[in-house]
């Protein structure tokens, strides 16, 4: 008589599965063991568990990635939130830093983000050698003086583990003080480093006291992207500021479809730079987004005021003034608002986070053998309203809210106070 096989340690019962990378749509149960995937299949077929977490309502996606968060705690003064904040207790299983270790400061981030933190936190190195201290609060700090190619790339080739791309500005306060130099470094390190270039567009310093330079701010798109390649990133799409994919005359600069035929690749980066005015314009041109990240940080998130640190951004409306909240599953809300459907919005943050920041390959999908990284969040469906930091107001049928995660088999609630609650409005 063939005995029974050992339970499962742990069963996700009866929810909607989906995982684009699997062709996984519907209700599914999905079963782990020793921190791994052990079963997917229809309800009851999976076999026994220790534990059985019902998940009906619920959605039950592969472990969702942030691809733009900003969690050098401390290092990078107020700007960097902590790790886990945004990740496992926002149901977020991996975290990429975007921009805040720098070849100086990236055994720091190894040591007090990379290693301790429950969620897996991977890096963008920043091209400058302070990396994001204080939210590039400074910009004198961030001139063509202060990058170093060859440390730079010394720092990402011995860090492979940990560093799987390079994070750069190209804005108008930038580009009115230094033109287009600083990219131009970027974008050697980036190619002798093997390893992506990620480009932050729309205004983050304010212009020079000496003036503008002249600088037309719809100039900087098609300038950067002549020093681009084929898998780079183009930041912040739906941008309110100058500088981004909408031009001054309200319409979609022309340069983006050819950069997107050259196979340069798209993240929003959501956060207080996004207007849902700006993300209408770009999607109905046709321009849809690869992938997407929160972009929280200490200015934009209801987060005390660390002491020494400056009391306000320079863009006042990066500031958290009590009225908008970021978390990925409500950037993922706001792309459905948008009228993206699930599975884009779901592919969007995890497999093909995946594919276009190079991370590991077993991220992002639910298969038997696979890291045992699930996200569950609550379907809800009303209706609601959302907001961003324009004031502008769009009104959704339905709000993804985290329920819990699981991080190599290991649960985590979504308890970050943080996180943005639903805004229901009066049937």
């Amino acid at each position: 008589m063939t005995a029974a096989p050992p339970p499962h340690d742990l069963l996700l019962s009866g929810g909607h599965v989906v995982d684009p990378a699997s062709g996984l749509d519907g209700r599914l149960d999905v079963a782990l063991r020793d921190g791994r995937i052990a079963a997917i299949g229809a309800p009851g077929t999976t076999g026994a568990a220790t534990t059985r977490i019902d998940c009906s309502g619920k959605l039950v996606l592969p472990g969702l990635i942030d691809t733009h968060g900003h969690v050098f705690r401390y290092v990078t003064g107020r700007f960097g939130l902590d790790a886990d904040l945004c990740g496992v207790q926002s149901g977020v299983t991996t975290m990429v830093d975007q921009g805040g270790p720098s070849c100086m400061t990236l055994p720091a981030f190894r040591a007090w983000v990379h290693e301790p933190s429950a969620t897996r936190v991977l890096a963008y190195l920043s091209a400058y050698l302070v990396g994001g201290m204080e939210g590039h609060f400074y910009p004198s700090l961030y001139k063509p003086d202060c990058v170093d190619v060859d440390a730079t790339v010394r720092a990402a080739r011995e860090n492979r583990d940990l560093v799987k791309g390079l994070k750069a500005h190209a804005e108008l306060g930038g580009f009115a003080r230094w033109g287009s130099a600083v990219i131009r470094l970027a974008a050697q390190a980036a190619r002798e480093a093997a390893i992506p270039l990620y480009i932050h567009f729309g205004q983050l310093w304010p212009l020079p006291e000496t003036g503008d330079n002249g600088v037309d701010p719809d100039a900087i798109l098609p300038e950067v992207i002549e020093l681009l390649r084929a898998g780079d990133i183009l930041a912040h799409p739906f941008t309110r500021h100058p500088g981004g994919f909408v031009d001054r005359s309200g319409r979609v600069h022309p340069i983006v479809r050819e950069a997107i035929a050259r196979g340069l690749k798209i993240d929003v980066g959501h956060g207080s730079h996004f207007s849902f005015r700006m993300a209408r314009i770009a999607l109905d041109a046709g321009i849809v987004p690869d992938t997407l990240g929160a972009d929280m940080h200490g200015y934009n998130t209801p987060m005390p005021r660390l002491p020494g640190t400056p009391d306000a951004h320079p863009d006042t409306e990066h500031m958290f003034f009590g009225k908008v909240r970021f978390s990925l599953a409500s950037a993922m809300t706001s792309m459905l608002a948008l009228g993206l459907p699930l599975d884009h919005v779901v592919a969007m943050a995890t497999v093909r986070a995946v594919d276009v920041f190079g991370l590991p390959p077993e991220l992002g999908r639910l298969r038997v053998g696979g890291p045992g990284d699930v996200s569950v969040l609550d379907d809800l469906r009303g209706r609601f309203v959302l907001r961003d930091n324009e004031g502008t107001e769009v009104p959704a049928a339905r709000w993804l809210q985290p329920a819990f995660c699981l991080r190599d088999g290991r649960r985590f609630d979504a308890t970050a106070a943080i996180l943005p609650q639903p805004d229901a409005v009066a049937a």
